[in-house]
């Protein structure tokens, strides 16, 4: 998943030991640029996710590229977005994302198929008569219908 925004803070990089050995843990705030901007923090994990938000300035338009990870604990269920990518956000990509999408080029036009001989006309039953001219036909007649 991605979501574009404006970098507002870049959170203090928290490191520890664990039984695998050292981890670094980093993260940031964005605030979206929707109708009703929305704040939302991202963790990156490991000495090189963390150091990929430094060189970046706070009020940069930043794209996030991220994954949404839900755990459980003790009854309660905290998710965590976990960023393994951030881009710079350039003029030209705003223009796209303020207009929506930008439409794929026209398919190229198909060769039409050759034209097919027309159907045969239904035959038109209104006009044909009720009544078989000889009485020994096959065909019933309304009132020789079982229901």
């Amino acid at each position: 998943m991605e979501i574009i925004g404006k970098l507002m803070q870049i959170l203090p990089k928290q490191s520890g030991e664990s039984a695998r050995g050292t981890w670094v843990r980093g993260g940031f705030v964005i605030e979206t640029q929707e109708q009703f901007p929305r704040m939302v923090a991202f963790t990156m994990f490991g000495e090189d996710r963390a150091a990929m938000i430094d060189g970046i300035a706070i009020g940069t338009q930043i794209n996030v590229h991220f994954s949404p990870e839900s755990r459980e604990y003790q009854g309660r269920w905290y998710t965590d977005l976990r960023c393994f990518r951030v881009d710079t956000f350039t003029p030209a990509q705003a223009q796209t994302a303020a207009g929506g999408f930008q439409p794929a080029a026209a398919p190229a036009p198909q060769p039409m198929a050759a034209p097919q001989a027309p159907a045969p006309a239904a035959p038109d039953f209104a006009s044909a008569p009720q009544q078989p001219a000889s009485g020994d036909s096959q065909m019933p007649v309304a009132d020789d219908l079982p229901f």
